[in-house]
């Protein structure tokens, strides 16, 4: 299964934001250190993430069931370490420009 999906981060957000982005992307399930932009393995499944003007994307080739579970799991703990509600911009969750 593909999925191709965006979070509401803004890719122009400050840099503490991506430092927060950083640890969760860390804390998460089939991480792949040293890769040069963030990425998750599985067997011959992966996650790629990206910022890209239309927020945070990621791309995946895992079974549903495991991305289901992942992808729960990550705007959960995205939604607390930024302090605001992290979903699709498609689905109505709104991007934060203020920073302050």
């Amino acid at each position: 299964m593909a999925v191709n999906v965006n979070l509401n981060i803004h890719w122009n957000a400050p840099e503490y934001v991506w430092k927060n982005v950083d640890e969760v992307f860390r804390s998460m399930d089939y991480y792949e250190e040293g890769s040069e932009y963030p990425r998750w393995t599985c067997g011959e499944h992966y996650i790629e993430a990206s910022r890209e003007a239309s927020g945070l994307q990621f791309f995946s080739t895992m079974p549903e069931d495991m991305w289901d579970k992942w992808y729960s799991e990550l705007k959960l703990k995205l939604t607390k370490a930024l302090g605001y509600e992290i979903g699709e911009p498609e689905d109505g969750y709104d991007f934060k420009y203020d920073w302050d």
